[in-house]
């Protein structure tokens, strides 16, 4: 079995460079199951409805989500009529929607959790740690289970694995938008990779304006950070292969493609 898992998708120009590859590949070869991070979805910042059906449509079946959940109220109107939208489970309980599911894919049951990390971030969350070793020891167990670890830093997400390692399929980290070169299967047999990176516009700065970023980074002045609209945009995945057999994982492929601006612009002519 071969399950795609697409990065942090920012903004109009992540949606669209995310529709086209996904095309692309599954065209190419097949892929069972699509697992992408919207959080960033909606002008970089949440996700609202349409635009998690825009994603859906392209062929995703779960969307993750991560510390910007909630940037878009929106979502809390419609979170919980999609079993296929997941965000963080350590939340806080009276947050709506659910933060693991499993999904039943040519006979394998899946499950997707999300998670957010504590370390340098500001969200105000439940021990991850803690978390994962409740929905292992007390939710149902599937034949493989992906967690998309939405965290800063490198060792905390490292330390989730390494402590799950054998007991989770994969763990996957996205928040900070840059590939990491550390695909790897780890001692017991989990998938491994520090942060999947970003689908969005390549060359500003993590999706956003570069001059928004300088200005707030050079001066300290506050400073709005506007997503590019006009740009090449990057897809950012990696494929986790497991055995039919074992449900094992044997394999990640990280994934890492630039697609001009012309070639979006040309497959929007081609739909209209």
């Amino acid at each position: 079995m071969d399950i795609l898992f697409i990065g942090d998708i920012v903004g109009k120009l992540g949606r669209e460079v995310v529709n086209k590859m996904i095309d692309e590949i599954t065209s190419s070869r097949p892929i069972d199951f699509i697992i992408a991070n919207g959080e960033n979805a909606t002008h970089g910042k949440g996700l609202i409805e349409s635009h998690f059906n825009y994603l859906v449509d392209s062929g995703i079946d779960v969307v993750t989500l991560g510390n910007h959940y909630a940037a878009k109220r929106e979502i809390f109107k419609y979170i919980d009529s999609y079993d296929n939208l997941i965000r963080p489970s350590n939340l806080h309980d009276s947050i709506p929607g659910v933060g693991t599911n499993i999904f039943n894919c040519n006979g394998v049951k899946i499950r997707v959790t999300n998670m957010l990390g504590r370390v340098y971030m500001s969200d105000l969350v439940k021990n991850p740690f803690d978390d994962l070793q409740r929905i292992i020891n007390e939710e149902e167990k599937a034949d493989i289970h992906i967690v998309d670890f939405h965290a800063e830093a490198t060792g905390e997400k490292y330390a989730l694995a390494y402590a799950f390692d054998g007991q989770i399929s994969a763990l996957i980290g996205t928040h900070t938008h840059v590939q990491t070169a550390d695909a790897r299967i780890l001692e017991k047999g989990t998938g491994y990779m520090s942060d999947v990176g970003m689908c969005g516009p390549y060359n500003g700065i993590l999706g956003t304006r570069k001059e928004d970023v300088i200005n707030k980074s050079w001066t300290g002045i506050p400073t709005v950070f506007n997503t590019v609209e006009e740009d090449d945009a990057v897809f950012s995945a990696v494929i986790l292969k497991f055995d039919d057999g074992t449900n094992e994982c044997i394999g990640l492929e990280p994934v890492y493609k630039v697609v001009s601006y012309q070639d979006l612009n040309d497959d929007d002519e081609e739909e209209e």
